[in-house]
């Protein structure tokens, strides 16, 4: 991958960059670096940092690349909040459209042979941009720029986010397709940083970011827009909107979108440069109040510095915290239980061994009803829901025997309405596959937010989150007992404890819960019997992950459990030479609803009359889709009423 260096024609000056020495030898890593020499290589650009040259020395890969004198914008950034101070807007555009000149560069990038290379940048955070002393901006890091022109090293896998998370778009934190409107996402919520001073989706925890993402809640940058010239909250709101079509389609869109309000970019730019310089000439507020606490600690007397060990030296009060302490409980009908843990009493209520009405001696508090402790109320089914009704509420508007055609009826039901209620599932004890001898009949309760599924909640104990990442193979049983013990520090929520203790990345976490919920959607369509119990209105108490997910894949992901693969072909032998025929009224919500890829492609194709075989052929002329999995998806169609079937018509005589 060398390419030669003629010293004439570089600056006096440059940055270095090598492999850390553990990657030196992983083939992964090198052929990343490789990618990126060759992606900075097709980029030429004012706004995007040079690579020279490259090479190897002995065996390990280098890169020879611009050194800008100055800092990046994280620690600008940085500095300017310790001071208590944001960037200007007008300050704040120009970085903005400097880098989106930038990504329109990288975006419509071509190789050497004149095709387009389809580069997304994937890592535009404030730590990836640089700025120079005369002001001048630059995007850099291509380590995880990916090319859509060509296969990367792992395929598929490559897809595995590695960027920064704070500033990934809503289809990447879940784990979707995603193209270049991600970058320009990303940099919208760059520029919301550099105004607001912070960055734009917070939360307790690393899982609260990703919800906020996800959901686009910019209730921050709309309560700082009085701040801001008119009109640009209503470009930021384009720029970061939920769906990527209803994004700016490129950056020159969106830059061209901010030109009023960069008003004159010269003044902006010296401004800037200034500001570069500060940074490098005067130490912060925070650097000076650490040089006092040094100073402070060094004049302290000896005595008393021993008198406080350091922060991460253990000590009896930090080992107290992870002292387990045992709960007891006396149920409403005479039994008891314990001692048990924290982790075995959460996963009792979950599976309703214990409930309300239930006391609890917590922790040695003494006895209490469980609804009445907040620690564990959160973990309680809703109020009063049972087989037939929920307390205080009207008649249920379905019920229904459990089977594929009811649990598809009751959920297109939801879709078309976009309804918000609970379904109750109410099955036999050995749908509940108990990890425990006191089960009782199994019970799961979907609940739905306009047409969305919200929550699922189970009493299944093998599908609590612990026992679904050992099963996934993503947690080790060793890994989970660890946590089960310190699971009350991080308040009996598991995906804060595990990605707290580095056992789980906070992506791989958040997808693992929305695949959970699939997951137990999907096991109801296996149950052999039980019962189906609608409520409409009814939300879910406590639900720290909505899941936000849209039904027809999760229906149609249903069907397919329940029955053998070759099943469809089998029913449909003797109707192949009849018509799919479109209907002329199709419910609006059904028709409009985030239909798999071979929904879509069947409702595309149908647009008359058409033969059976005909629509069979072409959806499944791409190689991509199986004649099986078309027949299922025109029976979830039929269902939908979106579609009909004709038999063919008899021939004359």
């Amino acid at each position: 991958m060398a390419r030669p260096i003629d010293r004439a024609a570089y600056p006096p000056s440059l940055v270095i960059k090598r492999l850390l020495p553990q990657f030196v030898g992983d083939p992964e890593g090198r052929t990343m670096f490789e990618r990126e020499a060759a992606l900075h290589a097709a980029v030429r650009h004012r706004n995007v940092v040079q690579v020279y040259a490259s090479g190897e020395v002995g065996d390990e890969p280098w890169l020879a690349m611009e050194l800008i004198d100055g800092c990046d914008l994280f620690r600008l950034l940085r500095r300017l909040s310790s001071d208590g101070r944001a960037l200007a807007p007008g300050l704040a555009t120009y970085i903005a459209r400097e880098l989106l000149s930038a990504l329109e560069s990288v975006h419509t990038a071509r190789d050497v042979g004149g095709q387009p290379m389809g580069i997304i940048h994937r890592d535009v955070t404030p730590s990836n941009v640089y700025l120079s002393q005369v002001g001048q901006v630059k995007l850099g890091d291509f380590g995880i720029a990916r090319s859509m022109s060509r296969p990367t090293v792992r395929g598929a896998a490559s897809d595995m986010l590695k960027g920064k998370f704070a500033y990934l778009a809503p289809e990447q934190v879940a784990g979707e397709p995603f193209d270049h409107r991600a970058d320009l996402f990303a940099l919208a919520a760059v520029l919301s940083e550099t105004m607001l001073g912070h960055p734009l989706f917070g939360g307790s925890g690393q899982l609260a970011v990703l919800l906020a993402i996800r959901d686009c809640r910019i209730d921050a940058l709309r309560q700082a827009s009085t701040a801001m010239p008119d009109g640009l909250l209503a470009v930021l709101e384009r720029a970061l909107a939920r769906s990527p079509e209803a994004r700016f389609p490129t950056a020159a869109a969106f830059s061209e979108a901010l030109t009023p309000f960069d008003v004159n970019p010269q003044a902006a730019r010296a401004e800037l440069g200034a500001l570069v310089r500060s940074v490098q000439a005067t130490p912060s507020v925070e650097q000076m109040q650490a040089v006092r606490d040094s100073a402070r600690m060094l004049r302290a007397p000896r005595a008393s510095a021993v008198a406080e060990p350091p922060m991460d030296a253990p000590s009896e009060r930090t080992t107290g915290e992870y002292t387990a302490v045992s709960s007891f409980v006396t149920t409403a009908g005479g039994g008891r239980f314990g001692p048990w843990p924290f982790a075995r009493l959460v996963e009792a209520i979950a599976t309703g061994v214990v409930g309300r009405g239930d006391l609890v001696d917590y922790t040695g508090r003494g006895l209490q009803p469980i609804e009445s402790i907040e620690d564990l109320a959160r973990f309680l089914p809703t109020m009063g829901a049972t087989t037939d009704r929920v307390t205080g509420v009207g008649a249920p508007e379905f019920v229904d025997e459990v089977s594929t055609t009811a649990l598809v009826t009751v959920l297109l039901r939801v879709v078309e309405h976009a309804a918000t209620g609970v379904l109750f599932a109410e099955g036999p004890a050995e749908s509940r596959r108990p990890l425990h001898s006191d089960a009782a009949a199994g019970r799961k309760e979907l609940y739905f937010v306009a047409g969305k599924l919200h929550h699922v909640a189970s009493n299944n104990a093998s599908e609590l989150l612990g026992e679904y990442l050992v099963r996934r193979k993503i947690l080790s049983r060793s890994e989970l007992d660890f946590a089960l013990a310190v699971l009350p520090r991080y308040g009996g929520r598991m995906g804060d404890t595990l990605i707290g203790l580095g056992l789980v990345g906070s992506l791989e976490m958040f997808r693992a819960i929305r695949e959970q919920g699939c997951d137990r959607i999907v096991d109801l369509f296996r149950w052999p019997t039980g019962r189906l119990t609608f409520y409409s209105g009814q939300t879910a108490p406590h639900v720290q992950f909505p899941l936000d997910l849209e039904l027809p894949p999760l229906i149609l992901a249903g069907i397919d459990a329940a029955f053998p693969a070759e099943a469809p072909l089998a029913a449909w032998r003797d109707r192949l030479d009849g018509l799919v025929v479109p209907m002329s009224a199709p419910p609006p919500n059904l028709r409009t609803a985030a239909w798999p890829a071979t929904a879509k492609r069947l409702l595309d194709y149908v647009d008359k009359a058409t033969p059976v075989r005909g629509v069979l052929t072409a959806v499944a002329r791409d190689g991509t889709t199986t004649v099986n999995d078309a027949l299922r998806a025109l029976e979830l169609l039929i269902a939908a009423r979106l579609l009909s079937f004709e038999k063919p018509p008899r021939a004359p005589g």
